[in-house]
């Protein structure tokens, strides 16, 4: 059994843990509202933008056409690009097991070699582990990740999808459902794939409803790269709003757990107190009987 300084000492190292824990955790909460605020105000418009472009592409050319726009052209599939997201640090539970453990099945099912572009330190050094060719990585977004800041990584993928350096691009990333909840998602984002409307009343509701200058077809031409950088920054701002909630929770958890570690300790040194004091009486209750006998 443990001696009661050695409990005492147990007792000071949880407590000053649960106090770090505790205000990792009120950080993080401060800085979930406000990621899952920026998160969720983008939807709509891009849930928008996939309105438009579902009306564009029955006026623009089809993937197998040749003058097709490059961003609609299938191709042999000789060589795959990855982007993958993932917080610069750790202390937020299995977020970042999660996503590494996404991307490694991603890479692994590949045929084609996999070049990578790694957002984020954890994502970095998983690829780095695993032998994953990583051609760029982009680290210290901060926790609110701004439009300019993401513009850089969805050009880098793009003009490697132009160049022919990569035939197919894929995102990987958190995404994020709920405060407890974050889903590691992979979907293709080059060649895009315009969202078909979910009906033929939905179509011509979309013919009816928008009316495109010059014409579709060069529209849909301008709006093709900007639906690619909306998809990329909407993807990092999904995963900033998960790491937070994930840190927020894993935070909680520990200082729960800290707490009640706390509270067993100071059961048994109290025990151990207790039963010192009393073999302590005894002693003097027998001394002082030795004594007066």
């Amino acid at each position: 059994m443990p001696t009661i300084q050695q409990l005492r000492r147990r007792i000071g190292s949880v407590r000053s843990t649960a106090k770090i824990t505790n205000a990792l955790q009120l950080v993080a909460a401060s800085k979930m509202r406000r990621a899952q605020e920026r998160a969720t105000e983008g939807r709509p418009y891009a849930e928008k933008l996939q309105l438009v472009l579902s009306s564009l592409a029955a006026a623009a050319p089809g993937a197998e056409e040749e003058d097709s726009h490059p961003f609609l052209r299938q191709r042999p599939v000789e060589a795959v690009g990855f982007l993958h997201i993932t917080p610069d640090r750790g202390l937020c539970g299995a977020l970042n097991a999660n996503l590494n453990g996404a991307a490694g099945g991603f890479v692994n099912g590949q045929e084609a070699p996999v070049a990578a572009i790694a957002v984020g330190r954890k994502g970095r050094e998983f690829l780095t582990r695993a032998r994953v060719r990583v051609a760029a990585e982009f680290t210290d977004l901060g926790d609110y990740p701004a439009l300019n800041e993401t513009r850089a990584i969805a050009r880098l993928a793009m003009d490697d999808y132009l160049a022919g350096e990569v035939d197919r691009v894929y995102l990987g990333f958190a995404e994020f459902v709920n405060t407890v909840n974050q889903r590691p998602v992979v979907r293709q984002l080059l060649p895009v794939e315009p969202p078909a409307p979910e009906s033929e009343a939905a179509a011509e509701a979309l013919r009816r409803e928008y009316l495109f200058e010059p014409d579709p077809a060069r529209v849909f031409e301008r709006l093709l790269p900007r639906y690619v950088e909306m998809q990329v920054h909407a993807a990092v701002l999904e995963s900033a709003a998960s790491e937070q909630s994930a840190r927020m929770v894993a935070m909680k958890n520990a200082t729960d757990n800290a707490n009640e570690i706390e509270r067993e300790l100071t059961l048994t040194y109290n025990k151990a107190r207790q039963e010192q004091i009393t073999t302590e009486l005894l002693d003097i209750v027998g001394g002082a009987e030795a004594v007066s006998g």
